[in-house]
């Protein structure tokens, strides 16, 4: 199990890493954006995110 979330958490870190390597630019002005949100449209946009993948990862293992 452990060897599947540390695969999991090193996938996460390479597609989190793709944005500023390509694009730097605008995964700047994307920050900025975020920057500007207020907290609550963050949360919502984190909490759609986290159930996404939660869904994601269901869908795919069962």
């Amino acid at each position: 199990m452990w060897h599947t979330l540390l695969l999991a958490f090193g996938l996460m870190l390479v597609l989190e890493g793709l944005m500023p390597t390509l694009n730097p630019g605008g995964y700047k002005r994307t920050l900025r954006l975020i920057l500007e949100m207020d907290d609550r449209t963050v949360r919502r946009i984190g909490l759609a995110s986290m159930i996404s993948g939660a869904l994601l990862v269901y869908l795919l293992t069962h």
